[in-house]
């Protein structure tokens, strides 16, 4: 950890005490702690600390989602011919609250529609989607810190890209495949350093790989599924895994239904093996995304087209065919979730 003077931390208290008291704060009360004095706020804004923090258990997961305004249960809700504004939901399965987190600087109205999102050291990382006035894909790179909740803006990717896999790995974020302006497949894959706020490019992938999904793995990235530029729609049951540092990538057959689009619906299962969310039961057949949760899983989706999307919690004892408890949900809530992660904060 790096150098405090923890025994500055809190007057007439040694300083393993106030670190461990300070250690012990909820995060839902970082941001008025750091208000208290520049110790505190050099403290609570560090990475040394969050990582101490995860150390000794004082972190817990919560599930981020990119969801519709106002209730629009349907990815093509809202006015005709017109797609809803998305904003990024937050629940919290240990009290079981909601709550939004606040809007991007940049898009007050609406982040990028099919925005991707991932968790790194604590903090939320959104990128790319498309403009939701131009439909144009974007670049952009934005970073939320949980403890002054406010965004900052990265070092945009290095292309535009859509509908690419995503995942975070030791403070880096990852992404591969996906399809450019021209709807052509891609093979490239990059990686992003929050700290340094830097991009550096990877191996490309042993074959094009469009509507892929991400999943981290221990110290794996997968990028499972997706098509090439002439097959189109055709899912692939492949994929391909990247170890932190190896430099390559893996090939895998097998570890996906074929012709069954993955987005946001990769999970992991008790053995260690990818399942789908859409398979968990038929109440979420239909717009499935699975947010692994400690214990827990949250799984939203519907019974059929159209249908009003429902939200339940699985405890992960139970395995992946167990027993879905549905949770209420409050109105403003209620809207289509097209993506999300966990951030452990």
């Amino acid at each position: 950890m790096e150098s405090f003077d923890l025994y500055e931390l809190i007057p007439c208290l040694p300083g393993e005490l106030g670190l461990e008291c300070m250690t012990r704060l909820p995060y839902s009360a970082h941001r008025t702690a750091s208000d208290v004095c520049h110790g505190w706020r050099q403290l609570l804004q560090s990475g040394d600390f969050y990582c101490h923090r995860v150390k000794f258990g004082c972190t817990h997961k919560v599930a981020c989602l990119v969801q519709a305004f106002d209730g629009v249960n349907s990815p093509n809700g809202g006015k005709a011919g017109k797609s809803p504004g998305y904003g990024i939901t937050i629940f919290d399965s240990v009290d079981r609250t909601w709550d939004r987190i606040e809007s991007v600087p940049k898009y007050p109205n609406g982040l990028p529609l099919f925005c991707q999102l991932a968790s790194c050291e604590g903090k939320l990382v959104l990128m790319g989607g498309w403009d939701p006035a131009s439909y144009g894909p974007v670049t952009d790179v934005f970073v939320y810190d949980f403890t002054t909740r406010r965004w900052r803006q990265g070092k945009d990717m290095p292309s535009r890209r859509s509908f690419f896999a995503i995942g975070a790995l030791a403070g880096r974020v990852y992404v591969a495949g996906g399809h450019d302006e021209n709807k052509n497949a891609l093979r490239t894959a990059w990686v992003y350093d929050m700290r340094s706020d830097e991009w550096a490019e990877l191996a490309q992938l042993n074959q094009e790989r469009d509507e892929c999904e991400g999943v981290v793995i221990d110290d794996e990235f997968w990028v499972v599924s997706g098509y090439g530029t002439d097959r189109q729609g055709l899912f692939e049951g492949s994929g391909e895994v990247y170890v932190s540092g190896s430099g390559q990538w893996r090939q895998v057959e097998g570890i996906w239904e074929e012709g069954k689009c993955p987005r946001s619906s990769v999970g992991i299962g008790k053995d260690g093996k990818l399942v789908s969310w859409a398979n968990l039961d038929p109440a979420v057949q239909v717009g499935a995304c699975g947010i692994m949760l400690d214990c827990r899983v949250l799984v939203g989706g519907s019974e059929n087209q159209g249908a009003t999307q429902s939200v339940f919690v699985v405890e992960e004892e139970e395995g992946k065919n167990g027993k879905l408890e549905r949770i209420a949900v409050p109105d403003e809530f209620s809207g289509f979730v097209q993506s999300g992660c966990y951030v452990e904060i």
